[in-house]
Formats: structure tokens, sequence, C-alpha cells
């Protein structure tokens, strides 16, 4: 690479991370998760906007000619993205609540998930289809979209509003939890079998073997492994550097992936899952110092790319967000609440429960970033996909603000607790 090549691409980062960390304090400050504001500033580099600036649109060409390099950040960032939230998600693990949970997650997003299953053969249209999508690979996609919640963007929203030690954000996230688990098996499955029309189904079969196999096993008899290496004595590594040797598992993952051929974002995912060591503070530590320079620079790139990617112009269709949009957000809503009748609960709370778990957040735009670069989905329906993601977490955001601020209790408190003890345990926390 030149001189003239690097300084392109420096200035390229430069422009995304900033305006990136620009929106994202905005949308803070606006009460909105900081992720639409990091999208956004692709959007606004992109061709919709500065893009049409023929400075700016050139400099973007120049960078997108040394694309290993873009290609690579990105990929670091969904990557350390994926990592991040696989370690959050064994810390949520709670004995609490099982009943509520277990009702919420088998029907508020068992029903989504299997009925865009079976309507999706009447769902799907050819400009849903990418280069390389299939009927079953894009209605798992369409089943995924539909039944997905986010824990990264909802936990940031309980953090923001300061209601994170509630019983309602435990019961939440425990959903979110069990389901993402499940999907991203879903998930894993749909890009194992992109572009396998012309595959035998013996290679076939054994493609979506070694996906289901790694994804099990990453669930299982490997955390317990690497749970017993990071106890070692002759574990040097974690000793003088646990940031390094936690970013070592992370790369292993996806060395092994990559020698399987599975997705590395389930590898990532995988990899934080395992990496946690609860009684060992500092892998706590080490976590922490990733997380910091990943939320700082390459998350925010890589949500920024992802805005990039967004063809407004050409790759927008609103009939499609419409009817994505309000579909999905029903049946989801829907079958949420009918979960929380079954767990015991009514009323207001049932709306809470569905308004916030309709969330799709993060894990939304990466099914559709994964998807996309699988070829599986077109450019029209990645797009939807990321706005359908942006706009649910927004409605979420904005919708349990609106109900702190009239002083309703998020969730009627259980028979038993004091009356206004109950009420105080799901409002803020005085800053």
């Amino acid at each position: 690479m030149s001189n003239s090549d690097i300084t392109s691409l420096i200035l390229v980062l430069l422009l995304l991370v900033g305006l990136a960390q620009l929106l994202g304090y905005v949308f803070v400050r606006l009460r909105q998760p900081k992720v639409i504001g990091e999208i956004l500033a692709g959007i606004v580099l992109g061709p919709a906007v500065l893009g049409r600036i023929p400075a700016v649109s050139g400099l973007l060409a120049h960078a997108k000619h040394q694309g290993n390099v873009l290609d690579f950040i990105y990929w670091l960032g969904l990557l350390l993205l994926m990592f991040l939230s696989g370690a959050e998600t064994q810390q949520l693990f709670s004995r609490e609540e099982r009943r509520e949970v277990s009702w919420l997650a088998i029907v508020g997003s068992g029903i989504p998930f299997a009925l865009a299953l079976a309507l999706g053969p009447w769902l799907i249209r050819p400009s849903l289809f990418g280069p390389n999508g299939n009927r079953i690979s894009l209605i798992i996609i369409l089943a995924v979209g539909v039944a997905v919640t986010s824990v990264p963007v909802v936990s940031k929203i309980f953090a923001d509003l300061k209601i994170l030690h509630t019983r309602f954000a435990r019961l939440v996230l425990g959903v979110a939890v069990c389901e993402d688990i499940v999907l991203w098996l879903a998930l894993a499955i749909a890009t194992a079998m992109a572009g396998t029309a012309a595959l035998d189904p013996k290679k076939m079969s054994l493609h979506l073997l070694a996906t289901i196999g790694f994804f099990l096993a990453g669930l299982t008899i490997v955390p317990r492994a690497v749970k017993r290496i990071n106890k070692a004595e002759h574990n040097v590594l974690v000793k003088q550097s646990p940031t390094g040797y936690a970013l070592a598992v992370l790369f292993a993952y996806c060395a092994v992936a990559g020698a399987l051929d599975v997705s590395l974002v389930f590898a990532a995912f995988l990899a934080g899952f395992a990496v946690v060591h609860k009684k060992r503070r500092i892998f706590a530590e080490a976590l922490d110092a990733i997380g910091k320079v990943a939320f700082a620079f390459f998350i925010p790139v890589y949500f920024a790319i992802v805005g990039l990617k967004l063809d407004l112009v050409r790759g927008f269709a609103l009939w499609m967000l419409v009817a994505f949009l309000i579909g999905s957000c029903v049946v989801k809503m829907l079958s949420v609440g009918l979960a929380g009748r079954l767990a015991g609960f009514r009323g207001l709370d049932l709306f809470n429960l569905a308004m916030t778990t309709n969330a799709r957040g993060g894990p939304g735009i990466v099914l559709a970033s994964v998807a996309f670069d699988a070829g599986i989905i077109s450019s029209q329906f990645y797009t939807t996909l990321v706005l359908a993601a942006v706009l649910t977490s927004q409605f979420a955001g904005a919708w349990l603000e609106f109900v702190l601020r009239k002083g309703w209790p998020l969730l009627t408190p259980k028979a038993g607790e004091a009356g206004a003890a109950g009420l105080a345990a799901e409002t803020p926390r005085a800053a």
C-alpha cells in the first residue's frame, strides 16, 4: 500500500469513528440506543447524504479500493461484539424466575419463529433473495428476524434508565439470552446451507453436522475445558496478560471454526461464552479492557460501516419495510402477551414485556449483516432488517422512558411483597 492509500484509509476511519461517537452521544442524550447514532453515521457518509459530495465520494471510493483493510476492521468489530455478547450472556444466566422466563422464551419466541417457518414459503418473494440464497435458508432468516430479541441493546437501555437492578430487567434479559442461543444456532444452520443448491446431499449434511456439532460443543463441553485451562498452573499467558489470553481464546475459536468452514460469528459468540470465569476477577478486568477498546473504536466503526452499506437510494423498498415491521411486531407482541398471560402477568405488565422483548437491536443487525455477507438476502431485505432493528429498539426505549416518567410500575409486585417496596423495586434508582 502506498502512503496515499494509507492516508485515505485513516481519513475514512477518522470520519467513521468520529461521526459514530458524535451521533451516538447525541442519541444517548436523547435517551435512544447509541447504536442508532452509530448506524446513522454510516448513512450520513453514504451516497444518500455526504456521499453526494465529490470529495467525500472520491475518498470513500479510494478507501473501498483497499477493501481488505476495511473488511478486516468490519469483521473484527463484529467478532468483538459477538465475543462480548457471549461473555455477557454467560453472566446473565440466573436461576430466579425460571417459570416466567420459560413461558416468555418458549411461547413468546417459539410462536413467531414457528409461524414464520410455516408461512415462509408463501411470504418470501424473489426480491428477498441474495446471490447465494435458497428457499430454506431465506425462510430461516425470516423466522429469526421475526423472533429475535436484543441482549446488548436492551441491557444498554436498562442501564441508561437505571432499571438494570429490577425484576423486570432480569426477566427480559433472561428471555433474550435463552432466545438468542437457540436463534444463533438457527442462523448458523441457515448460513451453512447458503449457496448449497449445487452441492450433493452428503456434503451439505456434513456441513450442517459440523456447524451444529461445533455450536453444541461450544455450549457444553468446550467451556468446561477452557475453564480448566484458565485455572492451570502452567498457563503463563493468563498470569502475565489475561487480556491477551482472552483474545487468544477468541482467535483460537475462530481458527478452528474457519478450518471446519463454520461461520466465525458463532465462534466468537461461543468464545465469549466459554472464557468467562466468575470466580476469577482477572477475567472480568480483561473483558472490561477489551470492551473499552472495542466500544471506543471497532464496534462503532462496524455499525457505521453497516450504515454505509445501506443503500437508501436504490436498496430501499418502503412496502417491504412496512410489511415486515408491522407483521413482525404484531406477531411478536401478541405472542409475548400470550406467554405473559400464561406466566401470570396482567394489564400493563404484558404491554411492557411485549414492547421491550420486541427490540431487535444488535442481534437483528448482526443477523442482517451475516445473512447479507453470506449472500442469502438481497440489499433491499438487508436494509429492511437493519431499519426494523433500529426502529424496534427506539420504540422500546421511548416506551420505557414514558412509563417511568409517568410513575407507572414496570411489573406488578409479586404476591406477598409490600406494595410500596414492590413498586420501588421496579422504578429507577436515583442518579
